[in-house]
């Protein structure tokens, strides 16, 4: 075992922020996946990268840093795209300040309400992308990234976790973090810690319309939409149990049939697209980073807005892990907390 070593499972894009942010600060670094970077719950993501709505979220001192850790990460990574384009969200329940402009901003959208929230920092990016150029960043460090490999139990001795038995052989780390989303909770059982997260289903549907007829992310009571520069539409939409390609299909129909309804010049919208992601939910809907109690060796991030949540979390857990020093910003989102 090489000293200091670390092993990341799980290559999704929060495991990839922190093999980033881990690598290249003289500890061997490894990221491990079963498939390749991004191809799990990131890859069906919506992608909205926006400040929470109220400040009384445990999490909030971490959700609050989102935005400027994707601007930061801007300024180090100059291949990151993110398009700024600000979010219009109706319904009487949604806080926020309100414009009655709503046509200037979004001209095709018909019969818009009254009224808005408008959040002009809102954000959105492509989430494989972004993975893939966090890895790849995350190598030019000197990370060593392993795909096509599962980890199928964490190796420990006494209560201290020092490796990761995997379908290729053990590989061995001073420390193992777990950014495996759902796939955390096994991991986490087989050595007795229970963690207390459930899969949280829901669809993508990928759209193809004349581009331009969205142009920031718009949230109605309805329908939840964004549009790349290309005319390709991203919406997400309710899980309703859905267990063959009919199924998913049919979804697809609702969305295009509702965006259509929604957005002059959508008439000839076609279906690209719909599938399932898997996402990870803690029992309380928020964060669990840390190191669960009892264990050595042992540092867990696992979440809910992972795309949001990826830049700073990603660089908060590096730091702790790094120096030993704890981060104020995370207090709220401890394992502990379930005990």
């Amino acid at each position: 075992m090489a000293e200091g070593s670390i092993v990341v499972v799980g290559a999704g894009i929060v495991g990839a922020s922190l093999a980033y942010h881990l690598a290249g600060r003289g500890r061997p670094v490894t990221l491990i996946d079963a498939g390749l970077p991004g191809s799990g719950a990131t890859r069906a993501s919506f992608a909205w990268i926006g400040l929470p709505f109220t400040g009384g979220l445990p999490s909030a001192p971490l959700r609050c840093l989102a935005l400027d850790e994707y601007r930061r990460l801007e300024a180090e990574l100059p291949e990151l795209s993110i398009r700024w384009s600000g979010s219009i969200i109706s319904g009487d329940e949604t806080p926020g300040p309100r414009t009655d402009d709503v046509r200037a901003l979004e001209p095709h959208l018909l019969d818009p309400p009254a009224a808005a929230v408008h959040r002009p920092e809102d954000a959105a990016l492509d989430p494989v992308a972004t993975t893939d150029l966090l890895v790849a960043a995350a190598r030019d460090r000197g990370a060593r990234l392993l795909t096509g490999v599962s980890v199928t139990s964490l190796v420990r001795q006494g209560n201290a976790v020092n490796g990761v038995q995997t379908t290729a052989g053990v590989v061995s780390a001073e420390t193992v973090i777990l950014a495996a989303g759902t796939g955390t909770v096994a991991l986490c059982s087989g050595i007795g810690v229970d963690m207390p997260v459930e899969s949280s289903p829901a669809v993508l549907v990928r759209l193809r319309a004349t581009p331009g007829l969205v142009r920031t992310i718009v949230a109605t009571p309805s329908l939840e939409v964004r549009q790349l520069t290309d005319g390709t539409v991203l919406s997400p939409t309710e899980y309703r149990g859905e267990t063959d390609q009919a199924a998913l299909l049919e979804t697809a129909r609702r969305v295009r049939d509702r965006f259509a309804a929604s957005f002059s010049g959508a008439d000839g919208t076609e279906i690209v697209s719909a599938e399932i992601g898997w996402r990870p939910m803690p029992a309380d809907g928020e964060p669990i980073i840390g190191r669960p109690a009892g264990t050595r060796g042992l540092y867990v991030t696992v979440m809910h807005s992972a795309i949001t949540l990826a830049a700073a979390a990603g660089r908060l857990a590096a730091e702790e892990i790094l120096t030993g020093l704890t981060a104020p910003e995370l207090a709220g989102c401890r394992p502990d907390r379930f005990r």
